[in-house]
């Protein structure tokens, strides 16, 4: 018994210090995953998906399900659609998160969240990420201004009418510069495809 409570309350511990715990996580320290059912059943923790555990008095925020994501496929960024609500710059409600992942990267399935996997080459999946701590969890996410280069580079994913509004509100709201978009439009290589409305909407 005084090994079980010591391995519950490190399994505490390690819950609290990162927000979202996953059965792996409990290998380095030899701890059961059998632990986690006993933690559940004792009210400690709360299953809020297949393989992912979070303290009871956990409050899940708006961006909950990008931590969920983010905790699943740690090497993955967030982008397009999904950066886009991160950033407040968008109206769309995409029920998938969006994350870019390497060309050659596996790919990965989950039951929770739904995900929507777009591979980036190795300069467009290293630029532009930014970390943000949602729920104890580091969120990688691209910027703004990677964002609306990636809008415009796959625009036939999520439409063209998006990339533009994400454009102009992002102007709007001068969450970038002008310098800055124009600087990732030539890392996605969209400058000629961009180019005419960005001057439209600095003139």
């Amino acid at each position: 018994m005084p090994i079980q409570n010591t391995q519950n309350e490190k399994v505490l511990e390690l819950v609290k210090k990162a927000g979202v715990l996953r059965p792996r996580d409990l290998d380095p320290y030899n701890i059961p995953r059998t632990c986690l059912s006993r933690l559940c059943a004792a009210g400690k923790l709360r299953r809020i998906a297949r393989g992912l555990y979070v303290l009871p008095n956990s409050n899940a925020t708006e961006h909950h399900s990008l931590a969920e994501a983010c905790k699943r496929v740690p090497k993955g960024v967030v982008c397009l659609l999904s950066a886009l609500i991160f950033h407040d710059l968008t109206t769309q409600a995409p029920f998938e998160v969006w994350l870019a992942i390497g060309e050659k990267a596996w790919r990965p399935r989950l039951e929770y969240p739904p995900l929507r996997i777009v591979r980036f080459s190795a300069v467009a999946l290293s630029a532009g990420v930014e970390e943000h701590q949602i729920e104890g969890v580091t969120v990688r996410v691209y910027s703004p201004a990677k964002t609306i280069a990636d809008c415009f580079k796959y625009r036939n994913k999520i439409g063209l009418d998006v990339a533009i509004e994400a454009l102009r509100e992002c102007r709007r709201a001068r969450r970038c510069s002008m310098d800055d978009i124009w600087r990732f439009a030539g890392i996605c290589r969209v400058q000629n495809v961009m180019r005419p409305y960005l001057e439209a909407i600095v003139t």
